[in-house]
């Protein structure tokens, strides 16, 4: 998208990972027309390679802008992700889909959506975009259709733009009834490299680099994903990670 271009388009705020959903969000806002700024955030993760990888995507799909907001969630802790608590490993696909587990980052979504909320207000959009699903969501109430309706209500209410000016604003999550599958299909439509992504919760390092360790929640249905889609998944994996 050239300059001009992107002066004319309408402007969205889009929820980058560094994950292989976040980037084909990112993809889809672009592929609506959207002048896409993406937002990441460094809140206390126990693993800074997915900074990394969002860095890669947001570059490589050509956002307008990337920011990267420090929220220290560490500091609250509770989650397996920003505290010393054991991150699941060779859960069933039936199990992943049951209950919440202790990868859930509390009020993690509600605090990514309020600071993407502040910056679009800033930048005068409307729009924003997450990679929240409600079919292999692993059990997050965040991630659910009743949670991105609630947010919109919030926004229209929370924002001078919306309380004073009348704007409407929309939460636009275009996976949220897509399988891991139909997510990696979705990819190749858009031509998104899924190789510069980054997905596992607890990565293993290996020479140096750190490698997806196959057996985490994300991994299996990422890698579950990748094999009902009849594509190999091209990021690499810890020496024994169970692959379907």
């Amino acid at each position: 998208m050239t300059e001009s271009n992107r002066q004319e388009a309408p402007k969205a705020v889009c929820l980058v990972s560094g994950g292989m959903d976040s980037a084909v969000v990112l993809a889809e806002a672009l592929a609506r027309g959207f002048t896409a700024y993406a937002l990441s955030f460094r809140y206390g993760q126990r693993h800074g390679i997915e900074l990394l990888a969002a860095d890669r995507v947001a570059k490589a799909l050509g956002a307008a802008d990337h920011r990267t907001v420090t929220v220290d969630l560490s500091a609250l802790g509770g989650s397996a992700l920003t505290d010393d608590i054991d991150v699941p490993k060779d859960r069933s696909g039936e199990s992943i889909g049951h209950g919440v587990p202790a990868t859930y980052v509390p009020a993690r979504n509600t605090i990514f959506l309020s600071i993407a909320l502040g910056w679009a207000e800033v930048l005068g959009a409307t729009d924003l975009f997450v990679g929240v699903n409600a079919v292999d969501y692993s059990g997050y109430p965040d991630c659910r259709p009743d949670f991105i309706a609630a947010f919109e209500a919030l926004a229209d209410l929370a924002t001078a733009a919306g309380a004073e000016g009348g704007a409407k604003f929309r939460v636009h999550a275009p996976l949220m009834e897509l399988s891991k599958a139909g997510i990696v299909r979705r990819a190749a439509e858009l031509g998104v490299d899924l190789g510069i992504t980054h997905t596992c919760y607890d990565p293993v390092v290996r020479d140096g680099e750190a490698i997806a360790c196959g057996r985490c929640d994300a991994c299996i249905l990422r890698l579950a994903g990748f094999a009902e889609a009849g594509v190999p998944d091209p990021v690499p994996y810890a020496t024994g990670a169970a692959r379907p």
